[in-house]
C-alpha cells in the first residue's frame, strides 16, 4: 500500500524541517513502505506531534526574547505583533545610533581642526583664539545634525 498525496506531503514538510539544533533533522526519515496502515497513522501522528512541539517551543523562545512578553501569557498572534513591533524599534534605534555615530566623527573632526587651529597659534607665540572663532564652526554643525535634536551637544572650548 503506497502512501497517499497528503501524508507524502505531510512526511515531506517533516523532513525538510531539518533543525540541526534540536536533533529533529538527523534521522527523520524513515520508510513506511513496510508500514501497516495503522503504523502508517501512528508514524504520521508522531511526525506531526513533534512538528506541532518545535513550532510551539519556537514561539516559547519567540515570545520570551521580546522584553515586553517576557514572562507573560500571549497568544501566537500576539507573539507575532509584538514582536514586529520590537524589531521595528530596534531597526529605528539603530538607524538613530548611526545617525549619531556620524553627528560626532563630524563634531571630532571639526574638534580636531579646532586643537590643529590652536596648536598652531600657540606654537607662533599667539594667544587664544576668540570663543566666537573656536566654537563657530561646531555650533553650525551641532544645529545641522539630528545629533543636536537629542539634546546631546558636545561641549565646546569658550575662551
Amino acid at each position: 500500500m503506497s502512501m497517499s498525496d497528503d501524508d507524502r506531503d505531510i512526511d515531506i514538510e517533516s523532513d525538510d524541517d531539518g533543525d540541526s539544533d534540536n536533533g529533529l533533522g538527523s534521522s527523520r526519515h524513515t520508510s513506511t513502505a513496510n508500514f501497516t496502515p495503522a503504523e502508517k497513522r501512528a508514524h504520521h501522528n508522531a511526525l506531526e506531534r513533534r512538528r506541532r512541539d518545535h513550532i510551539k517551543e519556537s514561539f516559547t523562545n519567540l515570545r520570551e526574547a521580546v522584553p515586553t512578553l517576557k514572562g507573560e501569557k500571549a497568544s501566537r498572534a500576539q507573539i507575532l505583533k509584538k514582536t514586529t513591533e520590537c524589531i521595528q524599534t530596534l531597526r529605528r534605534k539603530i538607524s538613530e545610533n548611526q545617525k549619531d555615530i556620524e553627528d560626532i566623527k563630524k563634531q571630532n573632526s571639526i574638534l580636531d581642526e579646532q586643537i590643529r587651529r590652536l596648536e598652531g597659534n600657540t606654537s607662533n607665540g599667539s594667544d587664544f583664539l576668540s570663543g566666537d572663532e573656536l566654537s563657530s564652526d561646531v555650533e553650525d554643525a551641532l544645529e545641522q545634525s539630528e545629533f543636536s535634536r537629542r539634546s546631546k551637544k558636545m561641549k565646546t572650548f569658550h575662551a
